[in-house]
């Protein structure tokens, strides 16, 4: 149901690189739940496919998928999870610091999908997350609940803040992802003024480690929640980041896909 580059691109290749091959549906092709029950759908591709991938709206339809499908389903994103970025991104933070547990991250932005997969997975391998959003834009409660009690679990705090500043004070990855996400387009500009102090630019990069690393899911857009500047700054992982996908999603399937047969 949402277009996508990274996800569709990085899964295709994926596939292909492994010895698969594979089928893209896109709305027109299924009209999912108005053509057809989402259940009927993943019955019957279970028939047919080896895996689904599904990228979808209502985080339900992710969910009912799963539920009735006899085989591996993938969340390529809905509307409250994104949890294929968050494995790529702490990937990444891994690849690069060489550790986890213990170093600090701090985001800005919207308490969104991208947000809601990354803090707990964060809580998870023990990293600190700071996050400043709008009182308005915080995270989802239950999973907010969640994280910090993963959090403790594992040795880990997260901690929202009013302030961006006081988020990113210390931090070693600073990150964040666009204002108005698919499906919001009609808040723009609202959202727009609402987000405007929570930029993540030259001063409130100064804010966090001199040796921090700076990421974004993508895509992005340049002059609203990340300048040029720091997008084109030597300390970002971005494009690693978006590479790391590829090779996260290539042993999420294999794992999945090993488990099943």
């Amino acid at each position: 149901q949402k277009p996508s580059m990274r996800t569709r691109v990085a899964f295709e290749v994926a596939v292909l690189q492994l010895g698969g091959s594979v089928i893209y549906l896109g709305q027109e092709d299924i009209q999912l739940g108005q053509r057809e029950p989402v259940k009927d759908v993943a019955r019957v591709l279970s028939r047919y496919v080896d895996g689904i991938v599904v990228r979808t709206f209502a985080h339900k339809n992710a969910q009912e998928f799963a539920a009735y499908a006899s085989i591996p389903v993938i969340n390529g994103l809905s509307d409250l999870v994104h949890p294929c970025q968050a494995l790529a991104d702490l990937f990444t933070i891994q690849e690069h610091f060489g550790r986890l547990k213990g170093l600090h991250l701090g985001y800005v932005g919207d308490g969104n999908n991208v947000l809601h997969s990354l803090i707990q997975g964060c809580a998870m391998v023990g990293v600190n997350v700071s996050v400043a959003t709008p009182p308005a834009y915080r995270p989802n409660a239950s999973i907010w609940t969640s994280a910090m009690r993963r959090a403790k679990a594992h040795g880990a705090v997260v901690r929202w803040e009013r302030d961006p500043k006081r988020a990113m004070q210390g931090a070693d990855v600073v990150y964040t992802d666009v204002w108005v996400s698919m499906g919001k387009e009609q808040e723009r500009q609202k959202r727009l003024k609402t987000f405007r102090s929570y930029q993540l630019n030259r001063a409130l990069l100064q804010r966090a480690k001199p040796t921090c690393r700076i990421m974004h899911c993508l895509p992005a857009h340049r002059g609203e929640e990340i300048t040029d500047e720091v997008m084109e700054s030597p300390r970002s992982l971005i494009v690693a980041q978006a590479e790391n996908r590829l090779h996260v999603q290539k042993a999420l399937l294999m794992l999945l896909l090993k488990t099943t047969r």
